[in-house]
């Protein structure tokens, strides 16, 4: 009887995970790092899905198990990654066999469909000043400067890069941050926190 053995995931910041139309090796578990999982338009417009830490789930990995189809989108090492891939069958085979697998795996569908719920709502809902806010004091770690290119804000707002550029303009007017090549200092996190609420 052959067993089927697990393969070793390590790989370096940037490096890419997997690619749109690649076949899907097996399920993905994440033991250290960060994933960032995205579309990419045939006009180039990158928009920031999800991302995949220790305990989650990539929801492109199980939809391709799942459906028996290649991967639709891109996942880039966001940091230094570690895991391992279960083998189709076996990951098959837990979802069988094993109540706690099944139950983990379903738990982790559930949270990430919540979390494509709030995603669909910022976006059809909520306006670029809250939906820019957010993404810039999720970013800013205390007393550190933002280190993000407009491209990357946009892909994270599901925005386009000129409307993000003029947003800064404006909350830079406003005294909320200040600009310099290659970074962004946050000025008045408070302010920013109520137009992120949509306070404001």
């Amino acid at each position: 009887m052959q067993v089927e053995k697990t393969t070793p995931v390590n790989l370096k910041v940037g490096k890419p995970v997997f690619r749109p139309g690649e076949a899907c090796p097996g399920f993905l578990k994440l033991s250290r790092g960060t994933i960032r999982v995205s579309l990419t338009s045939d006009a180039g417009r990158e928009v920031v899905l999800y991302r995949v830490r220790p305990g989650g789930l990539c929801l492109q990995t199980f939809s391709c198990l799942i459906n028996g189809r290649n991967y639709a989108a891109e996942g880039v090492a966001e940091t230094d990654i570690e895991g391992e891939i279960l083998p189709a069958a076996v990951f098959f085979r837990l979802l069988d066999s094993d109540d706690a697998f099944r139950m983990s795996v379903l738990a982790a569908v559930a949270e990430r469909f919540e979390e494509f719920e709030q995603r669909v709502e910022d976006v059809a809902l909520t306006g670029l000043d809250a939906r820019l806010a957010r993404v810039l004091l999720a970013l800013a770690a205390p007393g550190l400067p933002i280190s993000s290119t407009h491209e990357a804000l946009a892909a994270e707002t599901a925005s386009g890069r000129a409307v993000v550029s003029r947003k800064l303009a404006e909350f830079e007017r406003s005294g909320l941050l200040v600009r310099t090549r290659g970074r962004i200092d946050l000025l008045d996190r408070k302010r920013l926190e109520q137009i992120a609420a949509g306070n404001v």
